[in-house]
């Protein structure tokens, strides 16, 4: 399990509104703004997103390579997958495999996956062996 990730992206006012929209239906709603000058020399300002007490997903503003990045998040239902896939798609990011199963992987791993604005590869996913049936 990760404890945090870091992300560079080119926009940070774009990127905000794009992962409270993308992270709301994976029940990700936590917000906190971090201020660099709080950490040592060059601390980068942080903006934060989590859920249950924890914040575990931050951006920086800061250059971006696309595709640099995959990160997958946990959803606890295919129609959290197709939530968080839907609010990708109309809030600007570009299709990178419609929600389904994932059968190279397994029957039941069902997932979507897309490009955010940045070009970083974001990957819903609902493992029904990881949850509660």
């Amino acid at each position: 399990m990760l404890d945090h990730i870091f992300i560079s992206v080119s926009d940070i006012k774009r990127s905000i509104h794009f992962y409270n929209a993308v992270l709301t239906p994976l029940g990700i709603t936590a917000r906190l703004d971090y201020d660099g000058k709080n950490g040592p020399a060059g601390h980068p300002d942080l903006k934060g997103f989590g859920a249950d007490g924890r914040m575990f997903f931050w951006l920086r503003e800061g250059d971006v390579t696309e595709r640099s990045v995959h990160v997958g998040f946990v959803a606890s239902s295919k129609a959290e997958v197709d939530a968080a896939y839907a609010a990708a798609m109309g809030n600007g990011a570009s299709d990178n495999g419609v929600p389904g199963a994932r059968l190279h992987y397994d029957p039941n791993y069902y997932a979507a996956n897309v490009l955010n604005p940045d070009g970083y590869s974001l990957e819903f996913v609902h493992k029904n062996w990881q949850h509660a049936q």
